[in-house]
């Protein structure tokens, strides 16, 4: 299994929003590094939810439902499937995570703009746990 994040504006579809979809197919990515970052997911594959923008915290778990395909509105481009897990005890800011020495490589830090990145898995498991205390 492999461990991603990926970022939203929560104005644009919050987690509350993908939670009473059940699931959506994550369009709209265009960023190669992103896009390859797509299209290495595996169905099974565990996923942050981070609210980009306003609010920057990760605030739920997701899992990647169906591997990479092209995206049907843009020749070139892929999504993939995702379905909520679930939302996570409190939300993680961004703030916290740049505390945290564990995560202090993390590609949320180092490339910030990145909308589809991988994580490791302890990098998953300190932002899910962060969650807890």
């Amino acid at each position: 299994m492999n461990y991603w994040l990926v970022k939203q504006e929560p104005t644009t579809y919050p987690w509350e929003q993908f939670v009473r979809d059940g699931g959506t197919a994550w369009t709209g990515v265009r960023n190669f590094q992103a896009r390859n970052n797509l299209r290495a997911m595996a169905p099974g594959d565990r996923v942050l939810y981070y609210h980009s923008v306003v609010g920057k915290a990760v605030v739920g778990v997701a899992e990647v439902a169906c591997a990479a395909y092209p995206e049907p509105t843009a020749e070139d481009w892929s999504c993939v499937d995702l379905k909520p897990v679930e939302a996570l005890r409190r939300p993680v800011a961004l703030e916290e995570i740049k505390a945290e020495p564990a995560l202090a490589e993390i590609a949320l830090l180092k490339q910030s703009r990145l909308s589809v990145m991988p994580l490791k898995k302890a990098e998953f498991d300190a932002i899910v746990g962060l969650s807890k205390k």
